[in-house]
This record gives structure tokens, C-alpha cells and sequence, in this order.
């Protein structure tokens, strides 16, 4: 399906998959992620095109950065298509070099780029948007389309993300109250990891690598972590009072599982004025041993990825905190929109 902006023409050309659950009988919930690749790679579908757009050279054979059929499913495990529709929610999905093409010079054919092509600058300011938030900014235009869909109920929408996708879903949550439960998975360095920690993926590592997901302004503090005014306990605090679920592994140690940890437990002041239960406890857990109420935490065993583990606790989490509402359909069997 075509997903539009309500406010941009130039998202006409966005596409989204989105999966329902076969036996629904109404609207349900969704989750909702950008993907790397193209939405071809979420599952082994032959009806959804190849993305045409940039890819990263890591995912295509000719490593020409054009998707190609080896890339069809390729991250179909990270994504648990199968699974999470048997379980009565939708998965929705977009390609995150739609909204903008991750490297140095990748705003010019993004949103970013649209944008500055239509105001009266010809360069970003200092503290001008990255492509972290651009991305997010495409997540809650997706929502926008969500809304529109009557197979979908927009009210129990959660947005989610791996990696630099989990930063994105993490300020994607913090800006747009719609979402009702807001998911990162190994976001590591400005997502959910305490940056004053200097600890793996530090500022400046961030910054060297990927210097365009960031505005200008973050690499003042590449070797002063300890100077910034806020950290990333306070991000995860501006879902509140919704719920919020922060997951590591304890092979990925540049996302800094402890620093991850920390953030969410230092998130729990906030609830506490809504009334909620955040992560009861004080100690970080044993790996492969949820832990948490209204924020949730997890540390599993093994590296930088998304498994049918993650999508588990995903899963259960989501249940507690939305099938008060209303009960969730049983499904047998997918299809897809």
C-alpha cells in the first residue's frame, strides 16, 4: 500500500508492507519498524518489489548498493513475521532509505534535503535534525497512514527498531504521544545507552562513523561525555507514561548493555509520578532474564542482532500492556497489504 504524508507529496513514493492476521475480525494492533534493506528483506515474499532506492553494499550481492533477489527475506529471523501475526497483532513496516539514505551525503535524496531545498538555507545550522530523526519523522508519518486503515487499530500502534533504527523508534516515541508502547532493540549511543558512560560506541566514535544521524551541534561533546546538559535516561523518560521496553545482548558491547540498563532504571522517577512501576530492580539481570513493569528490560545471550528470544518478550510485554483493552484475535495464517 502507498503510504502518504498528510502534509509532503514528495512520501507518495514510500512504500509500506504491511502483514494482518488472516482470522481478524476487526481492527488490530500493530507493530511498526523501518527496515535496512528494502521490504522485501522482512519476509520471503515474492510479492513485494525489490526496493529500487540505495541499499548499503553490506546487503547486495554485485555490492552496487541495488537490492537483488539474495536480499528477498534476508532478515525475515529479525523480524518474525509468521509469529507475531499468529499472535493477533499486524506488522507494519517501511524501508528507512525511503525517508533518507544513510551516509554523508544521503539527505540530498531524503527528507532532509526536501526540506532545506524549500526554506530560504542553503546549509544545515548547528543544531539542525539528523538522519536519526528524520527517520523517526517517518515513522510517525507511517502512523499517519495507520490511521487511515480501518484493518488496523491506531490506538495500540508500537513503534519499534534495531540499531540505529531503535534510536530512531526511541525519538520517534518521545515526540509522538500516538504510540502506544515504544520498543528499543540494542539502540546503543544516542538511543538508549548512557552516554556519559564513554563506554563501547562512544560520542565520538558515533560521530566519526556515522556523522550525518546527528546534528552538528552532539560532536562538541565527542571528548567530553561528561559536559552534556541531558543523557539517555531522560529520552526514555518522554514516553511516559507509556510503556517502554529496552533490550540488549550480552555479546554487543559497543551498544554498552550496563549503560543500556542504567537509562531505563534511571527512567523510573518519571513513571513514578504517573503512578507506574518501572524496573523494580537494582541490579542488572542474568542474561535471558526479563525483568521490569511498565518499563521493561531484558539482557539476551548472544551478539548485535534481533531473535525469536527478543520477539518473545516483545510479544508478552505488548500483551500485558494492551490486551486489558481488548481482547486480541487468535490467527492460523498470514496475508499481506
Amino acid at each position: 500500500s502507498l503510504l502518504r504524508s498528510r502534509d509532503l507529496a514528495w512520501l507518495n513514493n514510500l512504500m509500506s508492507s504491511i502483514y494482518l492476521p488472516k482470522a481478524a475480525t476487526g481492527p488490530v494492533p500493530a507493530f511498526l519498524g523501518l527496515n535496512f534493506v528494502g521490504n522485501q528483506c522482512v519476509a520471503n515474499d515474492p510479492g513485494v518489489p525489490l526496493t529500487t532506492r540505495w541499499v548499503r553494499s553490506t546487503y547486495t550481492k554485485e555490492k552496487d548498493n541495488h537490492a537483488d533477489e539474495t536480499s528477498r527475506g534476508l532478515h525475515s529471523s529479525r523480524w518474525q513475521v509468521e509469529t507475531v501475526l499468529m499472535r493477533g497483532y499486524a506488522t507494519a513496516t517501511a524501508y528507512y532509505g525511503d525517508i533518507e539514505e544513510d551516509h554523508p551525503e544521503g539527505w540530498k535524496n531524503g527528507v532532509r534535503g526536501e526540506l532545506l531545498r524549500r526554506s530560504s538555507k542553503t546549509q544545515f545550522a548547528q543544531d539542525d535534525w539528523g538522519a536519526v530523526s528524520a527517520w523517526a519523522w517517518g515513522l510517525s508519518r507511517a502512523l499517519d497512514y495507520l490511521e487511515t486503515d480501518a484493518s488496523v487499530d491506531a490506538e495500540r500502534v508500537i513503534v519499534h527498531g534495531h540499531s540505529r533504527l531503535g534510536k530512531a523508534a526511541l525519538w520517534a516515541g518521545a515526540q509522538d504521544e500516538r504510540f502506544a508502547i515504544v520498543i528499543s532493540n540494542n539502540s546503543g549511543e544516542g538511543g538508549a545507552s548512557l552516554m556519559r558512560r564513554d563506554f563501547g560506541e562512544t560520542i565520538a566514535i558515533a560521530n566519526g562513523w556515522e556523522p550525518h544521524r546527528f546534528c552538528q551541534n552532539f560532536r562538541r561533546y565527542n571528548h567530553a561525555a561528561n559536559s552534556l546538559p541531558v543523557d539517555s535516561h531522560l529520552l526514555i523518560a518522554l514516553a511516559a507514561p507509556r510503556p517502554v521496553y529496552v533490550a540488549s545482548a550480552s555479546e554487543d558491547l559497543l551498544a554498552d548493555p550496563k549503560g543500556e540498563f542504567l537509562a531505563a532504571k534511571a527512567a523510573e522517577p518519571v513513571y513514578r509520578l504517573f503512578g507506574k512501576v518501572g524496573i523494580t530492580s537494582a541490579e542488572m539481570p542474568i542474561p535471558d532474564r526479563p525483568i521490569g513493569n511498565t518499563v521493561g528490560y531484558h539482557l539476551r545471550t548472544g551478539k548485535h542482532d534481533i531473535t525469536g528470544y527478543d520477539w518473545a518478550q516483545y510479544l508478552e510485554f505488548a500483551d500485558r500492556r494492551l490486551r486489558g483493552q481488548t481482547a486480541l484475535p487468535n490467527s492460523s495464517a498470514p496475508h499481506s497489504k
